[in-house]
């Protein structure tokens, strides 16, 4: 295992976990915090040996979004720039979002406990949510005047629909584990989440990794394009897909009776 003092990160074969690391604050954001998470994740994507990335955080909490001590509230001069959030958000938190959005291979959360603000929009950033019983999801911004942010007002109307969303986000109210899963959010609810993921990422793991992000793209950008866009998109990344080592093996493995040896390649 190698880590700094914020982040975790650990290789179980070919899945990568990191662990958000500041279970005294609820593993809430600093600036370091997010370039140590943005190492790791790169740090993942350069081992062509991981194919899967599991992120959870240490301690009750998953994430509590920024730690606002980051911001400065001291009364006086340059207030108003030294408490405006638009440059953390366009700095750090808009940057970990991206590379999470976009890393090489599927991303699954385990959400250990709670993940209110940023913490909820990182969670439905990775592909696939695990979250235990008693974790809960917040959009706290509304309590301190504020909108959602690192993608959450897109990723929320994207998991949960308009209806839905308007109100968790206006109101601040805990969505539960299990009425997350209920209404799609998560895909499961287990009392080792963590447990849970990295046995579902290693599934994932020796799958063809290409297809699968490719298949990411696509229901992701499906509510963009017209039907006819969206075919003529599906059969260029299929001829692309169709000069794949996993696609060979994959057919061959078929007609041949075996079970398949994915490389992601």
């Amino acid at each position: 295992m190698a880590d700094t003092d914020t982040i975790l990160y650990e290789e179980r074969g070919p899945v990568a976990v990191v662990t958000l690391n500041r279970p005294q604050a609820l593993n809430s954001f600093t600036r370091d915090m997010h370039l140590a998470l943005q190492a790791a994740l790169q740090r993942a994507s350069d081992n062509p040996a991981v194919r899967a990335l599991v992120l959870t955080g240490a301690g009750r909490g998953f994430c509590a979004g920024l730690d606002l001590s980051e911001l400065d509230f001291t009364p006086g001069e340059g207030l108003l720039e030294r408490a405006n959030p638009g440059p953390v958000i366009d700095g750090y938190f808009n940057p970990t979002a991206r590379a999470l959005m976009n890393l090489r291979m599927p991303t699954l959360a385990a959400v250990n406990g709670v993940a209110a603000g940023a913490g909820a929009s990182l969670a439905m950033a990775c592909d696939i949510a695990v979250a235990a019983p008693a974790a809960s999801f917040v959009q706290a911004f509304s309590k301190i005047g504020l909108i959602p942010d690192a993608g959450g007002s897109w990723l929320l109307v994207e998991r949960l629909g308009l209806a839905r969303a308007m109100a968790l986000a206006m109101t601040g109210d805990k969505l539960p584990a299990a009425q997350a899963k209920e209404w799609g959010l998560v895909w499961d609810v287990a009392e080792d989440p963590l447990e849970a993921a990295v046995a579902l990422a290693q599934r994932l793991a020796v799958m063809p990794t290409k297809a699968l992000v490719a298949t990411r793209a696509l229901l992701r950008e499906a509510g963009t394009r017209s039907f006819d866009q969206h075919l003529d998109v599906e059969r260029d990344l299929q001829s692309a897909l169709g000069r794949t080592h996993d696609y060979f093996e994959g057919v061959n493995a078929f007609l041949e009776k075996r079970a398949p040896q994915f490389k992601g390649e």
